[in-house]
């Protein structure tokens, strides 16, 4: 399960051009929170803690628990806007959820065991054909990434979503085909060395 993320903001009583690069001066940036069928509530964090928790890596995968004035609200991140030159935060946007909450994140995937891949111990490559997947999942189950096992990949395979043993309570947005995550391909050399092979043999 993902680890649970907290940011201290304040009550964003300015609103405007004029008051947000006011906040952006002293170092907080503007925000709003969102959703759950509650008025959209103005907010303004600090700018380091901001960019302290993106830096996690799964800032938009993990439940976000923002305190305004003592009142804790459970929320997902859902947009960061950057500056086109410095890249500084320039404003964030976050969503309340409650423990009922269904909703869809996008879920990195990591791989292990490549030792233990014949195919790439042969010298196969590792093609990723998706960094992340996109997954149904409710506020108590949501992972921090999906872990694949090469074990025993040989060149050519291919690993699909029916591979992935998911965390209860999650399911991916694509349900009407097994996609693929990954194969395990041929390096250039190999594949030349095969056709100069398969060349031989027909003459």
């Amino acid at each position: 399960m993902s680890e649970q993320l907290t940011l201290s903001a304040e009550a964003r009583e300015g609103v405007g051009k004029g008051a947000s690069r006011a906040l952006r001066n002293s170092g907080r940036v503007p925000a709003v929170i969102y959703g759950d069928n509650k008025e959209p509530e103005a907010i303004h964090v600090e700018e380091k803690a901001l960019i302290k928790a993106l830096m996690t890596g799964h800032f938009f995968s993990a439940t976000i628990e923002v305190e305004v004035g003592g009142t804790k609200t459970m929320t997902l991140a859902k947009d960061v806007a950057f500056h086109p030159v410095t890249d500084r935060p320039l404003h964030a946007d976050f969503f309340r959820i409650n423990k009922d909450s269904k909703f869809t994140v996008h879920v990195p995937v990591a791989f292990t065991n490549e030792d233990a891949s014949p195919g790439i111990k042969k010298g196969g490559v590792l093609n990723i054909v998706r960094h992340d997947v996109e997954l149904a999942c409710d506020a108590n189950h949501i992972p921090e990434e999906l872990v694949i096992d090469l074990t025993g990949y040989e060149v050519g395979d291919s690993i699909h979503i029916s591979a992935v043993k998911l965390p209860e309570g999650v399911a991916p947005t694509i349900t009407d085909r097994d996609f693929t995550i990954a194969t395990i391909v041929a390096p250039s050399a190999l594949k030349s060395a095969e056709g100069d092979t398969a060349k031989a043999e027909g003459e």
